[in-house]
């Protein structure tokens, strides 16, 4: 395992090593707006198995992407409704996950099998910096064990995975409050399905004005 101090080994140094290890089907730790997550590359088979088994995922519990330009949507989205438009124009980037329905070439381990996947554009963060230097998503599911607290530093990512992790990119602690606000738009009417960081009356406000 390497550890990136980005105080240290600076910015742009932890971009460049992250995207090199993403494109060699490596899994990363890296902070967000809001925890510390894992990211893989979302096309990589033996990366996304790896991680669903680092994790002890539930092969029914789906793992939510991140993407640094929306024209990158087409790869993993079916559709974008103009609902979901509307909270992308308002939202993006920033903590509100929305669930879109998939391309039928995804991976399960990104969809777990219901049709649809996550993604968010993520806010200002580390995440938000490597996103925009890459032309694919990657995986950005909470950098730890399933069902355990999420992490929000590097040490605690390190607690929880020792060595299995390739790389921590260690910016320091995240602020660890909430998680994104998820909002599914697979149906006719958007629908939040959890409460986190973005405020739910932000999002109603959005929708009542479509």
């Amino acid at each position: 395992m390497e550890i990136f101090r980005t105080l240290r080994t600076g910015h742009d140094e932890a971009v460049k090593r992250s995207f090199d290890a993403l494109m060699g089907g490596c899994i990363i730790a890296f902070p967000t707006e809001t925890f510390y997550g894992l990211g893989v590359k979302y096309d990589h088979p033996a990366a996304l198995e790896r991680l669903s088994a680092l994790k002890k995922r539930p092969r029914d519990k789906a793992m939510p992407l991140i993407i640094g330009h929306r024209r990158l949507l087409p790869l993993i989205a079916a559709a974008v409704p103009p609902a979901a438009e509307r909270l992308m124009d308002l939202f993006w980037p920033g903590p509100l996950t929305l669930i879109l329905p998939a391309k039928d070439t995804l991976s399960l381990h990104i969809t777990a099998g219901t049709g649809a996947v996550a993604v968010r554009i993520p806010g200002r963060s580390f995440a938000l910096s490597l996103a925009r230097t890459l032309d694919f998503p990657i995986t950005a599911t909470s950098a730890n064990i399933s069902s355990q607290p999420p992490a929000d530093s590097a040490e605690a990512v390190s607690d929880y995975f020792g060595d299995s992790i390739d790389i921590i990119i260690d910016c320091g602690k995240t602020p660890g409050t909430l998680p994104s606000t998820i909002v599914d738009a697979t149906g006719e009417r958007p629908v939040i399905v959890r409460r986190g960081m973005l405020p739910e009356k932000e999002i109603i406000q959005a929708l009542q004005a479509c």
